[in-house]
């Protein structure tokens, strides 16, 4: 009779994760170029409409280079500077006792402009740093082609992703970094949360959607070229890298019925298909059945060239990797209250308490998830994203007591225990951020993640400074007992 698996594997990646474009700053150093996040202007809360930190239009973008909006705060393009404080951040994540470290390569500071004849040489030295730093304390790299890093080039003359051009600059890019870093990253993912092309084109992709007539059809067709492109960097780096790893990776979003009714239960179905049609290209290497019908639903028609659904088919991941902060609840009646806080939608669940931003904590909804996806594919899984936003008070000694980021952590690590008992084959866990650095959706640094502490405000004063909160030594625990001592 056999037993089930207790605790977690030896070899579980513990670690933390992060992007290039919120963490490294320096944009205008080292020969990088600009890409789609240094676009993006910090707007204060009090003024923020909807879409307002993850959209730009045309106009927008020529304001921007025209120096018009030179009087605005742009954060991604300082992060916190990491560029110049690496080997003080690794030491950090060293001591946590990490096993893997989640990073991007910022694609513009190898290809300036995305479709250089030469890649840029400072820029291949900066992550060689990187990485060699990395393997001093015995971390592997889990590293990240296209962590929403456009160059900008690419939208100037192809909309991004829109143009299938996109694709042969893709692969260029993804060969120059393999065959760069063959002997020093053997973890690699293609695109991060492909499925935020949905939502905003031009952070996914650096599509400005006020260029395309149709909406959805150039979204689709700019996924499409993604899926391709994903498709042929895994079958470079199988051929470049012996024995490396390449994953997809999906913002997961579980979705639940809001009852019982058969219409809720159909919608939260068709939600479910909606986000899992991304792995499911990825990982069964074919668009899934139900799509048809969508496409037919909404005018659109994917273009493809001969031989794309070959490519798609002949070289699918080795893992799959998602982020997970919520669930969302569906409800076939229009006038359900509304779950505030997050980019999908979804009405608000009774039983899930909140986050700072309005973000639903369902730690169960981690372990639903990880048996879905398993059940789905039967590939490893890796979750390269997870954690807590929320307001943090430094006091007058300079600690910052994060309960409340200690809860949250534990209780989807629990979760990840039970999965793993139930057979789930999970092979690593890399928190969101690991240290505090500025937020995707909204530009804040006051929405904070981390265990390290980074002295910067909203509007981008302070020294920069790093400290530990509580949750450090919590998480160097978990990481030194192999999530025993949680």
């Amino acid at each position: 009779m056999m037993s089930a698996i207790i605790g977690f594997p030896q070899n579980f990646l513990w670690g933390g994760a992060t992007a290039a474009n919120q963490l490294e700053g320096a944009y205008n150093e080292g020969g990088k170029g600009l890409s789609s996040a240094d676009m993006v202007v910090y707007v204060p809360k009090e003024k923020r409409t909807e879409g307002h930190a993850i959209e730009i239009t045309s106009r927008q973008i020529e304001k921007i280079l025209a120096g018009e909006l030179d009087h605005e705060r742009f954060p991604k393009r300082y992060g916190i500077d990491f560029y110049h404080r690496y080997k003080e951040d690794i030491a950090l994540f060293a001591e946590l006792g990490f096993k893997v470290f989640r990073l991007s390569i910022n694609w513009a500071r190898i290809f300036p402009n995305g479709d250089d004849a030469l890649p840029n040489e400072a820029g291949l030295q900066f992550y060689d740093h990187v990485f060699d730093e990395l393997h001093k304390y015995g971390i592997e790299p889990l590293v990240t082609l296209s962590h929403y890093e456009t160059p900008l080039g690419l939208t100037h003359k192809y909309n991004g992703w829109a143009g299938r051009e996109a694709i042969g600059h893709f692969t260029r890019y993804a060969e120059t970094v393999f065959t760069r870093y063959k002997n020093k990253v053997k973890y690699w993912i293609t695109f991060n949360e492909i499925n935020m092309m949905t939502v905003s084109p031009f952070t996914a992709g650096g599509v400005v959607i006020d260029r395309a007539d149709n909406k959805l059809q150039t979204i689709y067709q700019a996924l499409h070229h993604q899926f391709v492109a994903s498709s042929l960097a895994t079958k470079l780096c199988h051929a470049i890298i012996p024995g490396a790893k390449i994953g997809c990776m999906l913002a997961r979003l579980e979705s639940y019925p809001a009852t019982c009714s058969p219409k809720d239960v159909l919608k939260a179905l068709h939600e479910n298909q909606l986000n899992l049609f991304f792995t499911d290209v990825q990982a069964r290497g074919e668009y899934p059945g139900y799509m048809e019908r969508y496409f037919a639903e909404n005018d659109i028609v994917v273009r493809k060239e001969t031989g794309d659904d070959e490519i798609l088919k002949a070289h699918t991941v080795d893992f799959i990797s998602f982020s997970y902060y919520m669930s969302l609840t569906i409800s076939a009646d229009p006038n359900g209250e509304k779950a505030e806080g997050n980019l999908f939608g979804g009405v608000k669940n009774p039983y899930l308490e909140t986050s700072d931003w309005g973000w639903q904590i369902d730690p169960t909804g981690l372990r639903i998830t990880l048996n879905h996806f398993y059940d789905r594919y039967h590939k490893p899984l890796f979750i390269v994203e997870n954690g807590l936003g929320a307001y943090d008070k430094v006091e007058e000694d300079g600690s910052v007591h994060d309960g409340y980021r200690i809860d949250y952590l534990r209780r989807h690590i629990e979760q990840m225990k039970e999965t793993i008992a139930d057979g789930v084959d999970l092979i690593g866990y890399t928190s969101w951020g690991p240290i505090d650095l500025i937020s995707m959706s909204t530009s804040e640094m006051s929405k904070r993640y981390g265990f390290i502490y980074v002295d910067q405000d909203d509007e981008g004063n302070g020294t920069l400074k790093r400290s530990k909160k509580d949750s450090f030594e919590w998480y160097k625990r978990v990481i030194a007992t192999n999530g025993e001592e949680l």
